[in-house]
């Protein structure tokens, strides 16, 4: 759902967001953030059942939530297509809840579409990749789903590599 802005000079802009599942929030979360056009990436979990999860809760793999962006960007500067390509790049989709040494169902490939018109967009993105085959005939798992409520993750765990001086990240 987009959101009004007002920018320092007065103009006002579109402000439009995207929810990202890729496994480990924070190589995600740096991934989107040096991408043109996006204003804020904030890491947290979205997907489950309990009201305000904490990191341990999630970790459990009981709460049902998977590590998340949400991705907060110009349209008029990066479309949402381009935030699908990314997200297509910065990990393996065809990996069921599990990313690198990362595994639980908190790990899974998901896109949570805000509007009707991206969730067209996201199946047709998922479409193209599948048609690209750059995984070797593996099946696409990446789930399609409405955004639900999102909730920030702790402090620490935003701007996570920024914060340690880490480029990006190989191991989550």
């Amino acid at each position: 759902m987009p959101l009004r802005g007002e920018s320092c000079i007065g103009i006002t802009m579109s402000v439009d967001r995207a929810t990202f599942a890729a496994g480990c929030f924070w190589g995600v979360e740096a991934a989107f953030r040096t991408t043109d056009g996006v204003l804020n990436v904030t890491v947290g979990y979205t997907g489950g059942g309990v009201k305000n999860p904490t990191y341990e809760q999630v970790c459990s793999d009981r709460t049902g939530h998977a590590e998340a962006v949400l991705v907060e960007f110009e349209s008029s500067k990066v479309s949402y297509e381009d935030l699908l390509d990314l997200f297509w790049a910065v990990h393996d989709p065809t990996t069921p809840n599990r990313q690198g040494p990362d595994v639980g169902r908190q790990y899974r490939s998901a896109i949570f579409y805000h509007t009707p018109a991206q969730r067209d967009k996201a199946v047709a993105s998922k479409a193209r990749a599948e048609k690209a085959g750059r995984w070797a005939g593996r099946r696409i798992v990446t789930e399609i789903v409405p955004a639900q409520e999102f909730y920030r993750a702790e402090e620490y765990h935003q701007r996570y590599f920024e914060r340690r001086s880490a480029a990006n990240c190989r191991v989550c």
